[in-house]
């Protein structure tokens, strides 16, 4: 089978759409052709793919990459078995092709619920944009193959589709979390949290206690995190391939998810506490449903209030002078993790299903 993958949106490191359905789709055996942004965000196609440059839709630019996404979609429309896009911009790029092979889109979020959180997007336009985000949901239904990532997304459509949720590689082994040094991986955004990060950051810095962030930020958190670092406050990677970020959270005291009180985060699951837990590390995280539900049901970790940068220093404290509590939590979230977030328990299902669609047969 040979899989046409698109995103004009995403970094092309992107773990669901690359390290994880990408890579199961190659360890099926199947080719894959990965087109993505790949010389604007600086990214080499990996060596597994057949990689194709596309613009980047960013802010109020996304006309360009539709169309060039469009351009391409007609030219391989032949050559491949079926499509899989991952923006919701996409929809635009393969709508109205004619002998267009099977196009599956993979709802990653609640598209109409991520409107408040686009600070390009102008307050007055928002409640036509919800409305048409909807009605493009409800057209996409109708006409294509849709995968959710999240069970909650489910109530917005007619018709049950698969759940392909956001979970991660959870590795054999994992190195039991330290006492000196928080991280944060994702990202980096005034709604996920940079102000209260940065705040921790000051407050732990007496106990010696570093904090490590690991994500892209947006363009209006980029300055204080810029002078957060230049003033020794705390150490920011920018963006990393998801299978060397994973890494950096070997051994860390705990992991972080601040999210603030949005529409679109109330029902979904952070990945970022999936990850943690993958990597034995407490998870500390403010009180949004879906985390709170992970946390408290494997007792993995720390809630603390919305915006309040004290308690998350206050928890981190508490984690580091309990050794006990603190492996403790660390290995209850990653046998949970092991044996109900582990990505190959949902990767041959995912691609199952793609097969099907395209009809191809072993």
């Amino acid at each position: 089978m040979h899989v046409l993958v698109m995103t004009v949106v995403h970094n092309p490191e992107d773990a669901r759409i690359l390290h994880r359905q990408i890579r199961a789709l190659v360890d099926a055996g199947h080719e894959v052709t990965y087109a993505a942004s790949y010389t604007a965000h600086g990214v080499v196609p990996r060596p597994w793919v057949t990689g194709v440059d596309l613009p980047r839709a960013a802010q109020r630019k996304r006309i360009a990459a539709v169309w060039a996404a469009r351009r391409l979609f007609k030219r391989m429309r032949d050559k491949v078995d079926i499509a899989l896009i991952h923006d919701p911009e996409l929809l635009f790029a393969v709508w109205g092709v004619r002998g267009r092979p099977p196009v599956v889109w993979d709802v990653h979020e609640d598209t109409p619920a991520t409107l408040s959180l686009k600070p390009w997007l102008p307050s007055l336009l928002r409640p036509p944009a919800r409305f048409l985000a909807r009605l493009l949901e409800s057209t996409a239904e109708r006409h294509l193959h849709l995968l959710l990532a999240e069970t909650a997304y489910a109530g917005r459509f007619k018709h049950s589709h698969l759940i392909v949720p956001n979970e991660t590689w959870v590795p054999d082994t994992v190195t039991p979390p330290g006492d000196d040094r928080v991280v944060y991986l994702g990202w980096l955004s005034r709604a996920r949290g940079v102000a209260e990060a940065i705040e921790v950051a000051k407050l732990l810095q007496p106990y010696r206690v570093a904090v490590e962030l690991i994500g892209y930020a947006d363009p209006q958190s980029r300055p204080a995190l810029d002078e957060a670092v230049t003033e020794g406050l705390l150490e920011w990677r920018d963006f990393m391939p998801n299978d060397e970020a994973l890494k950096r959270l070997d051994g860390a005291l705990a992991g972080l998810s601040l999210l603030r009180d949005e529409p679109n985060y109330r029902h979904s699951m952070p990945t970022k506490i999936v990850e943690y837990m993958a990597h034995g590390i407490p998870v500390i995280t403010t009180p949004s449903p879906r985390a709170v539900e992970l946390v408290e049901r494997y007792d993995s970790g720390v809630v603390v209030p919305w915006e309040d940068p004290k308690a998350v220093a206050k928890a981190v404290l508490t984690l580091r002078d309990d050794v006990a509590e603190r492996r403790a939590q660390g290995a209850r979230g990653y046998a949970a993790a092991r044996a109900n977030h582990h990505w190959p328990n949902s990767a041959k299902r995912f691609v199952a299903q793609l097969e099907a669609w395209a009809g191809v047969t072993r």
